[in-house]
């Protein structure tokens, strides 16, 4: 019989991603006064778009009942739908709903089409999913420590898998390679469904994966989870060290998600985006079904995302060069 731990965790890992209080006098402002294209350069179905789905329901009532349309402009890892919103009149009715490849990929690859400094003003960061390290239950260790001890005792023959070149959980794994002195050897799929299926199998010894992918491969005890790169520990997995805990002070893995909208938009459109995106994320039948899929809500102020942005950019751009990183 599972234990509540892991029933909880089964429950997350099979959970469907299906998809209060207004700002104030409308009065105050015309805007929104037509539909706003939120747009996901991602393809449908998957994480970050699922939780701009999650989302959007319920900023459109923050925005006064407001209509917002979810437009999926999948290609190049995000470039095609990053560039398209870039290049987008900026009148608050076209907004990005994006993710840390918009921190990693105009270092990734010079033709990535925008800057993320110069070309768009952030919202709000308005959840996140922190990051595991699983291990198939053949690998020859069994926590964080045996990990490291058997990394440095046999370099290059450990792999990890990820769902391609220079997605975030590889550029994630190639800095803990350099933090930790280590050598673990990349091998790329095609997909995060592929590179977690051979995880399971033992066809590679370690993957940065989101609880949420992984959870019911952890409540079957089918993989160990050997730390959690985030701040704190999680609630769903007590046990389990972060990776700050383990010998890496301030190494995290997150997965943010966030609105931003192209430089030129008005700020009274962003101040109002903002405090909406911000009510929205409390807002407690949000808090709820994000927190089914994985995802803990944020919602910090444009100037807290901004701040972020700044540190990531200089961060994945010594990684991408230490490591030799090219766009396939």
């Amino acid at each position: 019989m599972l234990n509540p731990r892991r029933r909880g965790l089964l429950a997350l890992g099979l959970a469907a991603p299906g998809l209060a209080l207004g700002l104030g006098a409308r009065a105050q402002s015309t805007y929104p006064n037509r539909p706003i294209r939120l747009v996901v350069p991602f393809p449908p179905g998957g994480t970050v778009d699922v939780t701009a789905r999650t989302i959007a329901q319920k900023l459109a009532e923050q925005l006064g009942n407001a209509s917002i349309i979810i437009d999926s402009v999948p290609g190049a890892g995000g470039n095609v739908g990053t560039q398209r919103v870039a290049r987008a009149t900026p009148d608050g009715y076209t907004l990005l709903f994006n993710a840390p490849n918009h921190t990693i990929n105009p270092s990734l690859s010079p033709n990535s089409g925008f800057e993320p400094e110069r070309d768009f003003i952030p919202i709000s960061l308005v959840a996140q999913i922190p990051e595991i390290l699983i291990a198939p239950r053949s690998a020859p260790f069994t926590n964080f420590a045996e990990f490291v001890a058997h990394a440095r005792a046999n370099p290059g023959a450990l792999s990890y898998s990820s769902a391609g070149i220079g997605s975030h959980p590889h550029v994630t794994m190639e800095l803990m390679n350099r933090r930790l002195g280590i050598e673990v050897l990349h091998v790329p799929y095609r997909g995060a469904a592929p590179a977690l299926t051979d995880l399971v199998a033992g066809r590679v010894a370690l993957k940065l994966d989101s609880l949420a992918t992984s959870a019911a491969h952890i409540a079957a005890g089918t993989i160990r989870v050997l730390a959690i790169a985030s701040a704190q520990r999680s609630p769903l997995l007590p046990d389990v060290p972060t990776v700050a805990e383990m010998g890496l002070p301030g190494f995290e893995g997150i997965l943010w998600m966030g609105i931003l909208a192209p430089t030129g938009t008005p700020a009274e459109a962003i101040e109002t985006l903002s405090r909406a995106a911000r009510a929205t994320v409390r807002a407690p039948d949000v808090v709820e079904r994000l927190t089914a899929q994985g995802v803990e809500p944020v919602g910090n102020t444009p100037d807290e995302f901004r701040a972020l942005i700044a540190r990531e950019i200089p961060l994945w751009r010594e990684v991408i060069r230490a490591a030799n990183i090219r766009a396939e």
